[in-house]
């Protein structure tokens, strides 16, 4: 794919990376620091109501890109400082997770009703993102959390209305580096809005510093049992283990899902570092998949449903730089590690190849004897 055409790509945006549902759009990311530094940012992907057909696109160095207006018209044009190994969908240049050889990782997620973007003023255009391009932009141009707070002050993320969703994509961006910087980018209410987030969570709407607000009514949750109790010389113990966690909200929506993430993270266990901490990424998150059935918002498109709602998950090593997922088809963990990836042999193009190489499960025959 030429730098030209990729241009032209871009007024898609959206299209792969998010949906039209409220109800479907689930995702929840979390961040793990191993005992050795090991900065591990994971995501799952829920989208359940057709198959976004996630792929790993590799982007290099050198590689050209544009964000394309409402009008048609270019906003911000930059070439790639940086190599990206992203995932893609739909055949669509557009990020929804990935990582730059830098370290720096990120995924896209989706804000709902509370998303508003100032319009594109052709004043600005140098500096005018359209919502899907700005993971991308963030992957490709730089290295740090801290070059990405600067950069955004400055831009303005515009309403840019997706023809194939007759609406500008109402999402919020999480990144993180290998520092364990961690950001939040929200635009609401036409205003941008960058939050440090030290608890490395991060769901859907509401906006972020309501999560945190929300989270004060959980403050009795612990990962320690209750203490047995005497009442009227009657001694009363727990029923079992986990009633330091009484309480704990277990629905799909995003402040519960936001909540049980930051009761179960701050409760991993301690890691080594490198894969174990990416381990206990996915561990985490297997308490966060979400049954199709579950978020099915229409039950006319059943029949459109895929295997499951979490049709990926996904984990970076920012420290090691190696960049982990599994799928609803295949649980086996596979891994891209950028240091091997030879990105200078694509020529200044973009590779895009699919997350399964068949969909087929990773299954191994047990036999005796």
């Amino acid at each position: 794919m030429t730098p030209l055409i990729f241009k032209t790509t871009f007024k898609a945006l959206v299209v792969g990376a998010i949906c039209v549902s409220q109800a479907a759009y689930a995702c929840t990311g979390i961040s793990l620091t191993g005992a050795d530094g090991t900065e591990v940012r994971a995501r799952t992907m829920e989208w359940s109501t057709f198959d976004l057909q996630n792929s790993i696109t590799l982007i290099p160095e050198g590689f050209e890109m544009a964000s394309i207006m409402e009008d048609g018209s270019e906003g911000a044009t930059w070439t790639a400082q940086y190599d990206v190994v992203a995932v893609t969908g739909l055949g669509r240049l557009v990020a929804t997770d990935g990582m730059n050889s830098a370290g720096l990782s990120g995924g896209l997620f989706y804000l709902p009703g509370f998303a508003e973007y100032p319009d594109y003023d052709p004043e600005v255009t140098d500096v005018s993102l359209a919502p899907g391009d700005v993971l991308t932009y963030a992957l490709s141009r730089f290295a740090t959390v801290a070059e990405v707070k600067e950069a955004m002050a400055d831009a303005r993320i515009v309403n840019v209305v997706d023809e194939s969703l007759g609406f500008a994509a109402p999402v919020h961006f999480y990144l993180s580096d290998p520092t364990g910087a961690r950001l939040v980018i929200e635009v609401v209410d036409q205003e941008m809005k960058l939050y440090d987030a030290a608890l490395g969570v991060i769901t859907n709407s509401p906006s972020y510093d309501w999560h945190l607000t929300n989270l004060r009514n959980y403050l009795n949750l612990s990962a320690t049992a209750m203490p047995t109790r005497t009442v009227e010389d009657t001694d009363f113990s727990p029923i079992g283990a986990g009633s330091g966690m009484l309480g704990l909200p277990g629905d799909h929506t995003p402040p519960s899902r936001f909540v049980r993430a930051v009761a179960f993270s701050q409760s991993a266990r301690e890691t080594t570092g490198g894969y174990d901490t990416v381990r206990e990424s996915f561990r985490v998150l297997d308490n966060f998949n979400v049954p199709v059935h579950g978020v099915a918002h229409d039950a006319d498109s059943e029949g459109d449903l895929v295997l499951s709602a979490t049709q990926y998950t996904a984990a970076a090593d920012m420290t090691n730089l190696k960049f982990y997922y599994h799928t609803q088809f295949n649980r086996r963990v596979r891994m891209i590690d950028l240091n091997e990836v030879d990105f200078d042999a694509l020529n200044g193009e973009a590779m895009t190849v699919p997350m399964d190489d068949t969909r087929d499960e990773d299954i191994e025959t047990v036999t005796f004897g």
